[in-house]
């Protein structure tokens, strides 16, 4: 159902969301979009150069589909510090080449993708996710959480019970990674982090493990920002200078 329902979204005109770009600092260019875009003719930048296509050469028309219109949004992004396109190719654990000087995240999920960038010069690191409005299946909630936060996501659900708590922690995990990664190109296990959400959209990751070193001082942890909207969970980190 879920491939099907992504075939379908496949538009002529970009369905564009304005999601993520609100979590992010004004030096953070955004580009985001309900379903796909893949009509390269119109639109160039999703147009993928030889190392991409060799990328997903052997791969599922879901995942071309993903991989095809995350990067429309990366090169439309790209487009607004002044770079042209250029190929973004996985690298190590998956995470996208970008231009020298540039830092950015891509995400996408059932519906809807997602890409923002920047100068190196303004922001160290960003890492954005986003997830379906759903509760996260049965048994993974325990995976991902530590024992200290349970307590205080129960007692949000219970203040705020329209929001699912649980899959929005997943995906401010893995924006914390993103972010992670880029500055320490090591692993950072779910429970090496302990989020704490605000309902005024914000949240805090305090590091269970060393923090990176960025300017000369160490993080402690990740600051970003939150929202629920559309039936699409959104989490985004920076990492400013």
């Amino acid at each position: 159902m879920h491939d099907r329902a992504e075939a379908d979204a496949a538009v002529s005109v970009p369905r564009w969301a304005g999601l993520i770009g609100v979590l992010l600092p004004p030096a953070a260019m955004s580009v985001d979009v309900f379903g796909d875009v893949l009509d390269a003719e119109r639109y160039p930048e999703a147009r993928l150069f030889a190392d991409e296509e060799k990328a997903i050469a052997h791969a599922v028309d879901k995942r071309r589909r993903e991989f095809t219109s995350v990067r429309f949004c990366a090169r439309r992004a790209l487009a607004g510090l002044g770079r042209g396109p250029v190929a973004l190719v996985p690298g190590e654990r998956g995470a996208p080449g970008w231009p020298r000087g540039v830092v950015g995240s891509m995400t996408h999920c059932a519906g809807y993708r997602a890409a923002t960038v920047a100068s190196e010069a303004d922001v160290a690191s960003l890492g954005i996710d986003a997830e379906p409005a759903l509760p996260l299946p049965p048994g993974v909630f325990e995976a991902v959480t530590t024992a200290d936060e349970r307590e205080p996501l129960a007692a949000l659900a219970l203040a705020r019970p329209g929001i699912p708590w649980d899959r929005l922690l997943f995906c401010a995990k893995e924006a914390v990674y993103k972010a992670w990664f880029p500055l320490t190109r090591s692993r950072l296990d779910f429970g090496e982090a302990a989020v704490d959400f605000q309902q005024d959209g914000r949240f805090r990751a305090r590091l269970l493990v060393p923090g990176p070193t960025v300017d000369g001082r160490q993080l402690g942890g990740f600051t970003g920002r939150w929202l629920v909207r559309g039936g699409i969970a959104a989490t985004a980190v920076t990492v400013e200078r």
